[in-house]
């Protein structure tokens, strides 16, 4: 049976770092997981069209256009996911629930894209303002653009949650929030393998 977990967070919140120790955890207990990053299927699915060659290039699209790309991704992440062997197959996508752009504030997770993934539960990750915006300034693979002030993280925050809650009700999945302290990202590995081991 495939269980599909939507793990939403924001940039700095440690989404990498809780994802590699959960699915070292949910492995040891014999599930087989796949992590997917749904920025990397929009973007694969963008680039075969010629449509854009970056990340970067993705928020300058119309909404329309990043509407289907992200419907596409979904699609190709379902079917990638429901053909991986064995039994206990758990399908964690790693998203956002709210992007922001220079036009205000789009869904990470909006309808379509919820029908196409299906998911069970939607966890999101979390972090106090602070350690997110130490986080982001010691990441070196950030631009120094790419660093929120705290006000926008705690913005960023409390947006995420909302759009979280919303794509619950509209998917029916479970939705848990999932408190990564620092230098806790066992016990938030630990939480998300509840979640799964729950469904």
């Amino acid at each position: 049976m495939l269980k599909v977990v939507v793990v939403v967070g924001i940039p700095g919140v440690g989404k990498s770092t809780v994802l590699s120790i959960a699915s070292r955890k949910l492995a040891e207990r014999g599930y087989t997981v796949r992590v997917v990053n749904f920025g990397d299927y929009m973007l694969e699915h963008l680039k075969r069209a010629g449509v854009v060659e970056t990340r970067d290039q993705i928020r300058a699209l119309s909404l329309s256009a990043q509407l289907e790309a992200q419907r596409a991704a979904a699609r190709s992440i379902r079917a990638e996911l429901e053909s991986a062997s064995g039994d206990r197959v758990v399908g964690i996508v790693d998203t956002h629930a709210v992007v922001r752009t220079s036009l205000g504030y789009w869904p990470g997770l909006p309808s379509a894209v919820l029908e196409e993934l299906r998911p069970n539960a939607i966890a999101v990750l979390e972090a106090e303002p602070d350690e997110i915006v130490s986080r982001q300034s010691r990441d070196s693979s950030r631009y120094r653009a790419d660093v929120s002030p705290r006000e926008v993280v705690d913005e960023m925050l409390q947006l995420s949650r909302y759009y979280a809650i919303a794509s619950s009700v509209v998917s029916g999945a479970a939705l848990r929030f999932i408190r990564n302290r620092e230098g806790l990202a066992e016990r938030a590995a630990e939480e998300l393998v509840e979640v799964v081991e729950r469904i």
